[in-house]
């Protein structure tokens, strides 16, 4: 059994905390600086941004994570050891204190120093990555971060404050204010009551009622580390997997890239639980596990990330671009990649926000399959994600309904998926059927069925997954570009003359194959007008547009 690098789990331990030979010791000291420490000198503190990269030289270093209920020691490092996590790649704060045991010495990099290192060294830098994955592994597993969630597995907010946390692969722990014991006291401490959860106590000092994405965002520093006024080469809007694939190409070709996610890495992609026919991966992959392995490589050449940061506008007249961010800020580039893909269907129902969260899901993933352990549910769609959604939840669910309005699925899913569900006990398919009603006081507890000829079916079902499809995220371009008439942004040949004359296109050459109406603006994955809506298809175009905008920043 290994991880997603190819790291036996059995090894975990030693990649975790590698020790580098001589030579690399020294490869490692020519792209930095020696620098003497004290006896407990106090190197880095936990909550600082952009720390540092330190190699042990001399002496001993303490790494140790700061508790309420006193600090815990992670490790010790002796000579050749070295610090950091992933946090090393993004520039976001630490969440440890490094501090040396005696007197000695240490090789210290900035994070500049550390990603022209990793990517220059191929041999270190795959023991630096593997070990920064792992370290934010373990802490992601043991809920060894800075952040505290009080709230309930029955409240909306609380499962969204869940998912935003667990998609950007920030560690926290969480109380159950429905079971565990002395939640009050820790209440009263911060003068805060259950009317006000989801509750976030960010870094021990913050407490944050009921927050966005936006404000745990800030509050944990995840965008600290980047120039918003720099003039970019190139803007990608969008991490689902187009866009991390223009995000990894376009850095990795000396692109100086940035992207801009609205919530978390992934996309629709990121709620898939399992993709079993993406190339290279005969057992299948999360999508989360595709996303936070795009998200490394993309910042280990030197991407730059955003997160919770929304494009509101795209001044698409002037140059460099600007794109509005939802909070008014301006970010500048010379070509821009939209790769907004689209947003959930939802069901034509008066209530259903009242169980969005609470017993009404759009993406199955193994948060939302330990909260319906044992229990039946129902999984809306007849595509691909619904498959993926009905047999990863039969795994641990009492039992699947697969509902589907149409006659089957052979027009809408692809056959290995057919086949599953056909042949799973733990399976029902339902054709020609829909959800007349939701009922429910704070969570979702019975569902109405319509099956052929209109016949009702009320059933005890508190877990209901949406999988319908999505609408195209192009509300925000305002005009700027040519759409189809669904709203998905047409590119290369799909660009009539008229559309052409309509944005005034301004040189002789025709658009490229993914650029939109405006040169300089390309649109890829599931925006884009004609597209393949399958992972492999989106990173594909991802990384085929980077060529044409290397071709457009020539001109």
């Amino acid at each position: 059994m290994a991880d997603p690098l190819g790291v036996p789990i059995d090894s975990a331990s030693a990649a975790m905390f590698p020790v580098l030979e001589p030579a690399m010791m020294a490869r490692v000291a020519a792209r930095g600086r020696r620098r003497p420490v004290l006896a407990h000198e106090v190197l880095w503190e936990a909550g600082r941004g952009d720390a540092p990269f330190l190699l042990v030289t001399e002496g001993r270093i303490e790494i140790r994570r700061p508790a309420p209920t006193g600090d815990a020691v992670v490790t010790i490092l002796e000579r050749g050891a070295f610090t950091g996590e992933v946090t090393m790649l993004s520039g976001r704060r630490s969440l440890v204190r490094t501090r040396s045991l005696e007197a000695g010495e240490v090789v210290e990099l900035t994070r500049d120093a550390l990603l022209g290192l990793v990517r220059a060294d191929s041999e270190i830098g795959e023991i630096l990555l593997r070990a920064f994955v792992l370290r934010r592994a373990a802490l992601v597993a043991g809920g060894l971060g800075d952040v505290v969630l009080l709230g309930s597995d029955h409240d909306a907010g609380t499962l969204r404050v869940k998912g935003f946390l667990s998609r950007n692969g920030h560690p926290y722990a969480a109380i159950d204010l429905d079971h565990d014991p002395g939640v009050q006291a820790l209440l009263d401490q911060f003068s805060v009551t259950a009317a006000d959860v989801p509750i976030v106590i960010c870094r021990g000092e913050l407490v944050l009622r009921n927050p966005s994405s936006r404000e745990i965002a800030d509050c944990l520093g995840f965008n600290a580390a980047v120039d918003f006024a720099k003039v970019r080469d190139l803007i990608i809007v969008g991490a689902g997997p187009a866009g991390l694939a223009a995000a990894v190409y376009g850095a990795s070709e000396g692109l100086d890239v940035l992207v801009l996610e609205s919530d978390a890495p992934g996309g629709q992609a990121g709620a898939s639980s399992r993709i079993e026919n993406y190339l290279g991966f005969p057992l299948g992959i999360s999508g989360q596990e595709l996303a936070d392995a795009a998200c490394v490589q993309a910042e280990k050449f030197g991407a730059e990330m955003t997160i919770a940061r929304r494009a509101a506008a795209l001044e698409c007249q002037r140059r460099p671009f600007a794109i509005r961010l939802d909070d008014g800020s301006i970010v500048r580039g010379r070509a821009v990649i939209i790769a907004t893909g689209a947003a959930y269907k939802r069901l034509p129902l008066a209530n259903l926000s009242a169980f969005e969260g609470a017993g009404v899901y759009y993406g199955a993933t193994y948060l939302e399959a330990r909260m319906c352990r044992g229990e039946e549910v129902i999984v809306v769609g007849g595509g691909n994600s619904a498959g993926q959604a009905a047999v990863f939840l039969a795994q641990t669910a009492a039992h699947v309904h697969a509902v589907v309005r149409g006659p089957g699925l052979s027009a809408t899913m692809s056959r290995y998926l057919i086949k599953r569900i056909e042949e799973h006990s733990a399976i029902t398919l339902h054709c020609a059927t829909e959800i007349a009603a939701l009922a429910g006081v704070d969570h979702l507890e019975r569902v109405t069925l319509a099956g052929p000829g209109g016949a009702r079916d009320a059933r005890p079902i508190r877990h209901v997954f949406l999988m319908l499809g999505a609408a195209p995220n192009t509300t925000w371009l305002d005009g700027c570009l040519a759409c189809d008439a669904h709203g998905f942004i047409k590119t290369g040949t799909d660009l009539s003359a008229d559309d052409l004359a309509a944005a005034q296109w301004p040189i002789v050459r025709a658009p490229f194959l993914l650029e939109t109406a405006v040169p300089g603006v390309f649109a890829v994955g599931d925006v884009r007008s004609g597209s393949v809506k399958r992972v492999a298809s989106s990173v594909g175009e991802g990384s085929s547009a980077v060529l044409f905008a290397h071709r457009f920043l020539a001109q």
